[in-house]
């Protein structure tokens, strides 16, 4: 926690420091990559730092860690360090880096409000800085201890086995070890990350959802085809190269498994609800639950845009038939030829569901989807504890 002296300090200067986060996180990773050009190269999502996604991510985490530090003291965000740690293990982030972040962070403050940053304000909001990224390192370190590995060194080669065009945009790659060994074992809903080499020479890393279950001998990841708002421009670039260029008997450097959006042991229900490409992590969960011939409530729910957008839409149907107590709703803006009773049009609404008042939630989607849903779901009288979610990309739902 944070000392008596800081407190105030930091609890007066809040308001601030977060009315100018936004310009104080672009300036640190400008001021930051002019002195490491490799780590937006070959570390850092290219795409996320245009866009100012990843800017608007960092500056909802700080806020959301220093609000908690001064307005419950007694409290530390796990969830969202939790979040954090895992992103930051599955991409090999390492303990030095934290000394270079810090540096360039703290001096973007002190550019940027200037005069107000005393001696005193710059040593609180250095304890700040330092009482986080200190929780980061110790988390990770433990994440690296439970995956086998030195402190970054979470890549490994892996062959592609086997390539699926799933929908009209995306793909699954079939992965496995080259020395024909079994894959790591990960949890149900967990990631990896991708690293390719890109045609100017980047080094790019994406993280993408383990689609089947762990008792599987590969592992598969689902790739959807990002593109511009015009729909015709290839936006993603790790995405994009995969879609083109990833075939069986290649080679691509993978991380081990990491996320904290998993299976919950037990026999309490479930509601696994996703939207787009958000089904991945959800079939992980729904294939280790068939093969374990779970007894156990579950609800799944999918929206897309149409049948044909709908990556393994006949994986999931099966899967959830294979559940005594699963039962599946899909929503699609377009159903097309698709009739049936569990499929509607539009917006997903779970207020129609009858769903177990000890439901546990697990969301996976784009961001507005998930926050409807979870607003229907507290309509209902879920508690915040047992609703659970996972963004691919960064996380915006603190900083909105």
């Amino acid at each position: 926690m944070l000392s008596t002296q800081s407190i105030p300090v930091v609890r007066a200067t809040l308001p601030a420091v977060g009315a100018s986060l936004s310009s104080i996180t672009e300036l640190f990773y400008r001021r930051m990559f002019e002195e490491r050009p490799e780590l937006l190269r070959d570390l850092f999502n290219r795409g996320n730092q245009a866009s100012g996604a990843q800017r608007e991510a960092l500056a909802g985490a700080v806020a959301a860690f220093a609000t908690t530090l001064v307005e419950r003291p007694g409290e530390r965000p796990d969830a969202l360090l939790g979040r954090i740690a895992h992103k930051h293990a599955s991409l090999g982030i390492t303990p030095d880096q934290y000394t270079l972040v810090g540096r360039h962070l703290l001096g973007a403050v002190r550019e940027v409000l200037g005069d107000a940053v005393t001696p005193e304000v710059a040593a609180a909001w250095d304890e700040v800085y330092w009482l986080m990224a200190n929780a980061l390192i110790a988390m990770e370190a433990r994440l690296y201890a439970e995956a086998g590995v030195e402190n970054g060194a979470v890549r490994d080669d892996m062959e592609i086995a086997d390539r699926v065009e799933e929908s009209l945009d995306t793909v699954s790659l079939e992965l496995r070890r080259p020395d024909g060994l079994p894959t790591e074992p990960f949890r149900p809903g967990q990631y990896v990350s991708v690293q390719v080499e890109l045609p100017d020479g980047a080094r790019q890393i994406r993280q993408y959802s383990l689609s089947t279950a762990p008792e599987r001998k590969t592992w598969r990841i689902t790739v959807k085809r990002e593109r511009s708002a015009d729909g015709r421009v290839p936006e993603g670039e790790v995405s994009s190269w995969l879609h083109a260029h990833a075939r069986p008997g290649d080679i691509v450097k993978v991380s081990r498994p990491f996320g904290d959006l998993v299976l919950p042991e037990g026999d309490g229900p479930l509601l696994l609800a996703s939207a787009g490409i958000g089904v991945t992590p959800m079939l992980s969960m729904l294939d280790h639950l068939a093969n374990d011939s779970a007894g156990r409530h579950v609800t799944v729910v999918h929206a897309d845009r149409s049948p044909a957008h709908h990556a393994h839409r006949t994986e999931l149907d099966d899967l959830v038939s294979r559940l005594p107590n699963g039962t599946l709703h899909l929503w699609y803006e377009d159903p097309r030829e698709l009739e049936a009773p569990h499929v509607g049009k539009g917006l997903t609404d779970v207020t129609r569901l009858a769903l177990p008042e000890d439901v546990t939630a697990f969301l996976c989607g784009p961001l507005p989807f998930m926050r409807a849903v979870r607003s229907d779901l507290l309509t209902l009288g879920l508690s915040p504890k047992d609703i659970h979610y996972e963004v691919f990309g960064p996380d915006l739902w603190l900083s909105k």
